[in-house]
């Protein structure tokens, strides 16, 4: 017999009863019913009930151990009185009395329980990870992961690609975070950086004559934490292809995702039509460029209703250049109730409210109430409803000014109703393409042009649209949007060095500066590069909606905390005089 196991913890069935049988894994749960013990036995595949009473020769020893304990038993499997049996289980029907124990590794009190739903602070969960990892949801989400990746793997081979390595030790490269700088020994003062993303390296590959290209690629970023995002690295699908225009990147990415949403979303509806709706229109219908289409709510401009009417705020506003009204309509959430929690949540994001205006039955006809219905009155108040669609029962929300400074606090507004008022779809996956974002953007202080989005994009119109108003240049640029996070980012990208220089030049970034920051780039567009482009895909945020989890950190199996620390290897440490000296490195005290 093997010297730990011949089955493992989940294979037992009723057709194994009378055979002797080893197991090994951990003590879950013991319970003593007077003389006789009861364990459940775990290991990575499941569960099954070890028993053992004062006939068996291991029973002193069973008796000694505790929750977690490492144990190999060996025992005779028996089927269990049917009334026992435990139909959530694949080994319900059957137990193991145990005959023989060895010990394989005793466990000190512990610091968080396996067993059990218990919460416990972020900080012993992350201290002592191996013990958390141990949980059932821990364990599934860490499977779920492997087979996701193992799955793109296999719908990107099947889609002819070929897997590819490249450096993770490299130049420094903005690609829109800090980078993690690394000191060299060999040549003192200078640095290597940890790639943000393969970016240049997979363009290089295109204009090396590979076709197609991908990677599960760590990222690397010096990043301020969210829930949605690791302050320190991450891992991307990550694909180039030559000779593409954006509707073949969209071409090739959806039945991937489609695949894998499917194969691991536990059933829920996968939407299988993905629109593409412009920067411009997110921004207008949704206040995000990552929206959830889940939630039918779609926002609309309302100024000309508001313009010299009786509601000064907003009349006034609409005076200054660049300002306007728009309304969130609320299906279903005409009560002044409502409504007044809406306002406190408006309060709460930092704004002095929310305007409203909902619409009730009287009786003898439908009636619009508000503060706002009665400052601008009947006639103005009806054609709002009408333009939003609006009835009895129902309510519309206004906020006003110039776009950018209000569109978050919108978008979340619309999140919170659909939420509030049920309107929004929770078990779906519904995908939009996000496309035609702007290329730069203004400072309104200085009036400096500098880059809003990525720099390497293609723009609409080539060298052309250069030569007009930066503004309104357009990329080859796109985001995938899945139920309010951002999956997928990619462009069609700028190979024609003259269009470099260009769109560099626009934001201040003078020919010597871009040779030398992004040189070999620069460089290898001007030996025959073919057009080309590709996208991204963030497999922990993926794996956090497939889990139906709402931290990144639980679906990745040694994160750091909110301080970008790891808890459990103290990273980061005190390096050694001995390495500082190596490296031609000081350490200067902070004051």
């Amino acid at each position: 017999m093997h010297a730990y196991r011949s089955h493992t913890c989940a294979a037992l069935t009723a057709a194994n009863v009378g055979e002797t049988v080893r197991l090994s894994g951990w003590v879950h749960r013991v319970r003593d019913h007077g003389g006789v013990l009861f364990i459940d036995l775990r290991d990575h595949f499941g569960v099954t009930q070890v028993l053992c009473d004062g006939d068996s020769a291991a029973f002193a020893e069973l008796e000694k151990v505790r929750s977690e304990w490492c144990i190999r038993i060996d025992g005779t499997v028996k089927a269990r009185d049917p009334e026992l049996v435990n139909a959530k289980l694949p080994t319900g029907e059957v137990e193991v009395y145990v005959r023989e124990l060895e010990v394989l590794g005793a466990a000190d009190e512990l610091p968080l329980m396996v067993f059990g739903d218990q919460e416990y602070p972020e900080e012993t969960r992350l201290r002592y990870r191996y013990l958390d990892l141990r949980r059932e949801a821990m364990q599934q989400n860490m499977t779920l992961r492997s087979d996701v990746v193992s799955s793109m793997r296999r719908r990107m081979w099947d889609q002819g690609f070929r897997e590819y390595q490249t450096p993770i030790i490299t130049a420094s490269s903005p690609e829109g975070a800090r980078d993690f700088l690394v000191p060299s020994r060999l040549h003192p003062g200078k640095f290597y950086a940890l790639p943000q993303a393969p970016q240049q390296f997979k363009q290089l590959i295109m204009v090396s004559g590979f076709d197609k290209y991908f990677q599960i690629a760590p990222c690397f970023r010096d990043e301020d934490p969210r829930a949605d995002r690791s302050p320190t690295d991450f891992y991307q699908l990550d694909l180039e292809m030559s000779f593409v225009e954006q509707q073949d990147v969209f071409d090739t990415i959806q039945p991937v995702l489609t695949g894998v949403f499917e194969e691991f979303g536990g059933g829920r509806k996968v939407d299988q039509e993905w629109p593409q709706i412009s920067y411009k229109d997110a921004a207008l219908w949704y206040g995000s460029d990552k929206p959830d289409l889940r939630n039918p709510i779609k926002m609309q401009v309302v100024s000309d209703h508001f313009r010299g009417s009786g509601f000064a705020i907003f009349a006034k506003l609409l005076e200054q250049e660049g300002t306007e009204i728009r309304a969130i309509p609320a299906p279903t959430g005409g009560s002044r109730k409502f409504c007044d929690r809406m306002n406190a949540f408006a309060q709460k994001e930092g704004l002095p409210g929310m305007g409203y205006i909902f619409w009730r039955d009287q009786g003898d006809g439908m009636e619009a109430a508000g503060p706002l219905a009665k400052n601008i009155g009947p006639e103005r108040t009806e054609a709002i409803r009408q333009q939003l669609g609006l009835g009895v029962g129902d309510a519309a929300f206004f906020l006003g000014g110039k776009p950018k400074a209000f569109e978050k606090v919108a978008g979340k507004a619309r999140d919170v109703i659909g939420d509030e008022l049920g309107l929004t779809e929770k078990d779906r996956f519904a995908f939009a393409w996000i496309v035609d974002f702007p290329i730069y953007e203004q400072d309104e202080e200085t009036g400096a042009i500098d880059f809003e989005h990525n720099p390497f994009s293609m723009p609409q119109g080539g060298m052309e649209a250069l030569n007009g108003n930066p503004l309104d240049v357009r990329g080859y640029q796109y985001d995938l949007a899945c139920n309010g996070y951002e999956l997928v980012s990619g462009a069609i990208r700028n190979h024609k060095p003259e269009i470099m220089l260009k769109a560099f030049e626009l934001a201040g970034y003078g020919a010597d500066e871009v040779k030398s920051r992004f040189g070999a780039l620069f460089n290898a567009f001007h030996y025959g590069a073919p057009p080309h482009g590709g996208c991204a895909a963030g497999i922990d945020r993926i794996v956090m909606l497939l889990a139906d989890e709402a931290n990144i950190r639980e679906v990745m199996m040694f994160p750091m905390n909110q301080r970008a620390e790891d808890l459990m290897m103290d990273a980061p440490s005190d390096p050694s005089s001995d390495q500082l000296m190596e490296l031609g490195l000081r350490i200067i005290p902070q004051e």
